[in-house]
């Protein structure tokens, strides 16, 4: 697996958008599943630095990625620093009382947009994986 690592800073997503779009073009991801990586990635990202690590830039966000031997699943590891969250209790952004709200809908887009997504190490990993 190759990783990038980056401060907390929540203006290093940048570096996360840069990442996928140099990825798009080295394992040859298509258009239609781009969208889902780079919102599912940009979405853990952020949930990690400012949720994990409550944007402290001593700590460190890690994304790690790797592609199976048929070069059909692309498979992201996003670790941070923190103590993790209940990933299985978590308010339904759907629900009438939530949608208004301006945040609580990455882990929502996440499961939605990813073939597969697990959570583990008390949520401060999520391991995310794509059919391309």
């Amino acid at each position: 697996m190759k990783s990038i690592r980056f401060s907390s800073k929540p203006d290093n997503i940048t570096i996360v958008e840069k990442f996928i779009d140099d990825l798009k073009n080295e394992v040859n991801i298509g258009d239609d599943i781009y969208g889902n990586v780079l919102i599912s990635l940009t979405e853990a990202a952020n949930n990690a630095m400012i949720h994990g690590n409550k944007c402290d830039e001593k700590k460190d966000v890690e994304i790690s990625y790797g592609l199976d031997d048929r070069g059909k699943n692309l498979t992201f590891i996003i670790k941070d620093q923190g103590p993790g969250f209940d990933y299985n209790h978590l308010p339904d952004p759907t629900e009438p009382e939530n949608l208004e709200k301006t945040h609580g809908r990455g882990v929502f887009l996440m499961m939605q947009l990813a073939d597969m997504v697990v959570f583990s190490d008390k949520g401060a990993t999520v391991e995310m994986q794509f059919r391309i």
